[in-house]
């Protein structure tokens, strides 16, 4: 009788090798970048298999940077994201589906400002590599879209002409790479 048993390898973040940006349309004539520089993500995987692999991310608000303190100071407070009383924001993922070719469609939950609700990213996975300290790596690009106003982000100004300052639709990405645990 053979034994078909599949060992779970767990993955973590390495974050000298990630990134994680948001971009949204300001005035909607440009556009605005902003990251988190905090961030944490698992992933546990059927060997190195990513298919169907278990992902958990997670962000700290108050590590957004867009480059301007004034406008992070306001991404960090109530108008926003709420810092204060909601530190982090958070993705559990519910399925990771191969799409073709080296592409998947990972669905989950995301978490912002208290209020979860179910996403979906494509995500471009790069390989699996040894780096050269004979550590095993494997790399991501994640890109998606939320409605900030779903996750209760619901400020907004308009302008004189009846525009407005910023746009409901908000583009993730995240370039991420994951190492083998040992």
């Amino acid at each position: 009788m053979q034994n078909n048993i599949t060992m779970k390898t767990k993955w973590t973040i390495d974050p000298a090798h990630s990134e994680v940006q948001f971009k949204v349309r300001h005035l909607v004539i440009s556009t605005v970048t902003g990251s988190f520089g905090s961030f944490n993500a698992e992933a546990e995987t059927e060997g190195d298999d990513f298919d169907n692999a278990n992902v958990q991310f997670s962000a700290d608000i108050d590590s957004i940077h867009t480059g301007n303190d004034q406008r992070d100071g306001h991404l960090k407070s109530p108008d926003f994201f709420d810092a204060a009383n909601h530190p982090r924001l958070s993705f559990v993922a519910t399925s990771m589906k191969k799409a073709g070719g080296n592409n998947y469609k990972l669905a989950g939950n995301l978490t912002l400002r208290g209020v979860t609700k179910p996403v979906e990213f494509n995500v471009e996975h790069g390989g699996i590599m040894k780096d050269p300290y004979g550590n095993t790596k494997s790399g991501f690009e994640l890109t998606g879209t939320i409605n900030r106003k779903d996750f209760g982000l619901t400020w907004n100004a308009a302008t004189e002409a009846g525009g407005v300052v910023v746009s409901e639709d908000v583009k993730l990405i995240a370039n991420i790479q994951l190492a083998k645990a040992q």
